[in-house]
């Protein structure tokens, strides 16, 4: 063969590869649900989230569940070694995301001094809420949310308060603060953030997390009360890629007919191809949102504690699924 052909043929030979890898999906993370509403055989399953990224060079958490033993027992019995995390993302404060904060700083310091040391949140994570008999409301277990941030910092936890988004890890990025332009709030009634009991409580302090692909964002939200559409808009003003794929909570179990159609159509519009609905999503409204996009039953999932989005971006089920 001569030089010429040869260069021509490696030539080739390069494209065909670049443009095999270019439809591949290649992420730096596996990502696991640790506390969800399903459980799988022999977890513990309870009105909660959490999820781990795992990737050859870290973990990174994402909520820490309701009771404060809920990740660490479902962690065990997934063989997660939660030891390695240092970075946590708590999605906003209310208790069935914080719960397991403390007791997994406690837990894993002897073994790493950093782990659960550094933890994100957004602006108005600490303000006081009241419920309409006046009573205090805070993060976790606690009333009073200067009282948590104290003990946490007293174990050796940092706050890092965010307004805008920021990359927290490798591809990684948390939205801070999310405009509602889109939907207003998502979420329960009752709470406000006056003691006069006048201003309602819509969780401004909500945020989300988005991690980058070949494939576009695939987006975590907790409960999602900023709104999905909201929040999906938030990551492409980070990167303007499609939303690929979603995980987590997004507050549609009450949802109407019309609302989940208009956010189904939204998503379609906008790239989804994969849902992973959990959490206070709804069996419903997810179902819905996968017949009108047209989400393959391979690509859909209601996840349940061990559900995976593998590193290649294929949904493996838990055992109840």
């Amino acid at each position: 063969m001569s030089s010429f052909k040869y260069l021509f043929v490696l030539i080739l030979t390069t494209l065909n590869i670049n443009s095999l890898k270019a439809d591949l999906a290649f992420v730096d993370y596996e990502i696991t649900v640790l506390a969800t509403n399903i459980s799988n055989y022999g977890g513990f399953g309870e009105w909660s989230f959490s999820a781990l990224y795992e990737s050859e060079q870290e973990s990174v958490l994402f909520d820490t569940g309701f009771h404060e033993d809920t990740v660490l027992h479902n962690a065990k019995i997934l063989k997660k070694d939660l030891s390695k995390v240092e970075i946590v993302i708590l999605s906003h404060y209310h208790s069935d995301h914080t719960g397991g904060l403390i007791k997994l700083r406690k837990t894993y310091r002897s073994i790493n001094p950093n782990a659960f040391s550094k933890v994100y949140v957004a602006r108005g994570f600490f303000d006081q809420r009241y419920a309409k008999d006046g009573t205090k409301v805070g993060p976790a277990n606690y009333s009073d949310p200067i009282k948590f941030k104290k003990d946490a910092e007293k174990e050796g936890i940092s706050f890092i308060i965010l307004n805008s988004h920021k990359e927290i890890a490798k591809n990684i990025f948390t939205t801070g603060t999310v405009e509602r332009s889109v939907e207003l709030y998502n979420g329960p009634q009752g709470l406000y953030i006056d003691k006069d009991l006048t201003i309602p409580d819509i969780i401004l302090d909500d945020q989300s997390v988005g991690m980058l692909t070949n494939k576009g964002w695939v987006m975590m939200s907790g409960c999602g009360h900023s709104g999905i559409i909201n929040t999906a808009k938030k990551l492409q003003s980070i990167k303007n890629l499609p939303v690929y794929g979603a995980i987590g909570g997004f507050h549609l179990f009450n949802a109407n007919d019309t609302t989940i159609s208009e956010t189904a159509n939204w998503l379609k519009n906008n790239g989804m191809v994969k849902f992973m609905g959990g959490h206070c999503t709804g069996i419903h409204a997810a179902t819905k949102i996968a017949e009108i996009i047209g989400i393959e039953r391979e690509n859909l999932s209601h996840t349940a504690i061990g559900s995976v989005l593998t590193k290649d971006l294929i949904i493996i089920r838990s055992s109840v699924e």
